[in-house]
């Protein structure tokens, strides 16, 4: 997959990167790591600029996330609950839960927005929620802008500066990926035992 991203890059430039990182958005296993890297990389050796990488890259996640976002609208909290009504007794979930997972989403999901845009995979998956509970699309903008732009940022300077040796953050990435993937599994895990401890004690 890298060298068919990197040859598209090279072949429509700006518009590239920009379709890549909204597909990017969309299909997860697309990695914004290898884009935005090359991306960097091109400035050294093309007309390419690194703003204009930079933009063209922010312009298509911001895309991506916003058609997820959409996705998640469609999917709102009242269509959870009804398929929750007729088959949560098989997972033991109840409307309630839904109802506190989305006060706290409410209460803390501008934020939680901004720092999983920049965590690989969970940063396209947010908007996701962000549309089901929602979320007013031009905060949800916001936060996804400076999140995506923070990240964005980052790696298309770490390309550029690295240059032809380009690759070598990919190494670091795929290590920060790993750690990324297991807290969150450790996360979750903790949170299902909670849930089984609090359903056991009928809390």
């Amino acid at each position: 997959m890298q060298n068919w991203l990197t040859h598209f890059i090279e072949q429509y430039s700006y518009l590239g990167i920009f379709l890549m990182m909204a597909l990017e958005n969309v299909f997860p296993p697309i990695p914004s790591e290898v884009i935005l890297t090359f991306g960097g990389f091109m400035t050294t050796r093309t007309t390419l600029t690194v703003p204009g990488v930079i933009l063209a890259a922010t312009l298509g996640s911001v895309l991506g996330a916003v058609l997820l976002y959409a996705i998640g609208r469609y999917l709102d909290v009242s269509k959870i609950e009804k398929v929750v009504e007729r088959y949560g007794h098989l997972l033991r979930i109840k409307k309630t839960d839904i109802q506190k997972a989305d006060a706290w989403f409410d209460k803390y999901g501008y934020w939680t927005i901004l720092f999983c845009r920049m965590i690989p995979l969970v940063r396209s998956l947010i908007s996701i929620p962000a549309g089901m509970t929602g979320m007013g699309l031009p905060l949800f903008l916001l936060f996804t802008t400076i999140g995506t732009l923070l990240w964005n940022i980052a790696l298309v300077l770490v390309g550029a500066l690295l240059g032809e040796s380009w690759e070598q953050v990919l190494h670091v990435m795929d290590v920060y990926s790993k750690f990324v993937y297991i807290g969150i599994g450790v996360v979750g895990v903790g949170f299902l035992v909670v849930f089984v401890r609090k359903r056991r004690s009928g809390g």
